[in-house]
C-alpha cells in the first residue's frame, strides 16, 4: 500500500498517542510527584523520581516537568490542526 501523505502530515494514531503518552508523563511526574511529597509519606518511586532530589529541587523539576509536557502538548496540538487546515485545503482544491 502506497502512503500519500506528505512530509508535513500527522497520522491521527501517533498523534493521539503522542498526547496521551506526553499528558500522562507530564501529569504523574509533574503534578502527582508534588501532591505525592506534600501529602503522603510514600518512598519515591521510578513514577514519581522528582522526589528523589531534596526538598527545594524536587518542587522545582516537578514544576519544570509539567511546563515541559504541556508546551510539548501545545506545539503537538497546534501541529494537528495546521496539519488537518493544509489536508481540508488540498482536499477542497483537488474536487
Amino acid at each position: 500500500m502506497i502512503d500519500n501523505r506528505g512530509a508535513g502530515e500527522m497520522d491521527e494514531g501517533w498523534y493521539r498517542l503522542g498526547m496521551v503518552v506526553v499528558g500522562l508523563a507530564g501529569f504523574w511526574e509533574g503534578v502527582m510527584a508534588i501532591v505525592f511529597r506534600l501529602f503522603t509519606d510514600k518512598e519515591p518511586s521510578v513514577m514519581s523520581a522528582a522526589n528523589y532530589l531534596p526538598a527545594p529541587w524536587c518542587y522545582v523539576v516537578a514544576g519544570v516537568i509539567a511546563a515541559v509536557a504541556f508546551a510539548i502538548v501545545a506545539a503537538l496540538d497546534s501541529g494537528h490542526k495546521k496539519a488537518l487546515a493544509r489536508k481540508g485545503s488540498r482536499d477542497s482544491s483537488q474536487a
